[in-house]
């Protein structure tokens, strides 16, 4: 009998994933990796949220429980990671989906306001060197691992300001900034790591619909060969193909899930 190698590559069994971030993408990547068959850490600032979310999986049979960490504070992030290498052995990979950002956030005067600018790059670009480099040298003690950052397609190519026309949504430049810096963070992760038989790799998602105005969403799919905005389900497929077995040979690549925006 010949025996089959890939179904096994791809399955997630006895994988312990840490997951930071529990909104529209992050919910979706701990539902997909818990079904594949991992234990999913959910990490999330928002204590409620993560309970609520840890509890209605768990009623699904999938194998999740949350534990609340601020990515921003690397004190939050020392002692998530001591607890959880005490109670779960491991950490087999990381996935970055958290979304930190201030008050003002989308606001027009961001273009202009540098404290703003410093407080959201140090939050959320800070908070994504914080958690990959000590996930990192958790890791490298067990000479194994995967770390997957969110990126966007903002972070490769300037955002075409016409798909906001006759809507008050827009793109802060910051946003731009932390998403490009977290693709070159990411790389260097997977350069430096490497001999350590630690991927690094980005999710660059296109634009997720989430119930945006109508012509927003017309404007945006305009520039879509496949003539439609991702579902969370769409992003979530490519972290578990990365985290498992299937992707060992990759790392240190921008994999863009954006239903071809960036072809043009």
């Amino acid at each position: 009998m010949i025996s089959k190698i890939w179904p096994d590559k791809f399955k997630l069994d006895n994988k312990n994933v840490v997951v930071t971030g529990a909104g529209l993408i992050g919910s979706s990547v701990i539902k997909g990796l818990a079904e594949a068959g991992a234990k999913v850490i959910i990490s999330e600032i928002d204590e409620k949220v993560g309970r609520n979310l840890e509890a209605i999986f768990k009623s699904e049979n999938l194998d999740v429980v949350f534990k609340k960490m601020d990515i921003t504070n690397e004190k939050s992030v020392d002692i998530f990671l001591k607890e959880s290498n005490k109670e779960f052995k491991r950490i087999d990979a990381w996935v970055n989906a958290a979304y930190p950002r201030t008050s003002d956030w989308g606001n027009k005067d961001q273009l202009i306001n540098f404290n703003s600018w410093k407080e959201n790059v140090n939050m959320h670009l800070g908070g994504y060197y914080i958690t990959s480099i000590k996930a990192a040298e958790l890791m490298k003690k067990q000479n194994s691992g995967c770390i997957i950052n969110f990126s966007s397609i903002y972070g490769i190519n300037a955002p075409d300001f016409s798909i906001y026309e006759g809507t008050n949504i827009t793109t802060p430049i910051s946003y731009v900034a932390i998403k490009g810096g977290i693709n070159m963070l990411t790389k260097y992760i997977a350069s430096y790591y490497g001999k350590y038989n630690i991927r690094a790799n980005v999710i660059a998602p296109g634009g997720v619909f989430d119930n945006q105005l109508k012509t927003f969403v017309n404007n945006y799919i305009k520039k879509v060969p496949l003539g439609r905005m991702a579902t969370p389900e769409d992003i979530a497929g490519p972290v578990i193909f990365l985290v498992s077995d299937a992707a060992s040979y990759i790392t240190g690549q921008i994999i863009v899930v954006d239903g071809g925006w960036t072809v043009y």
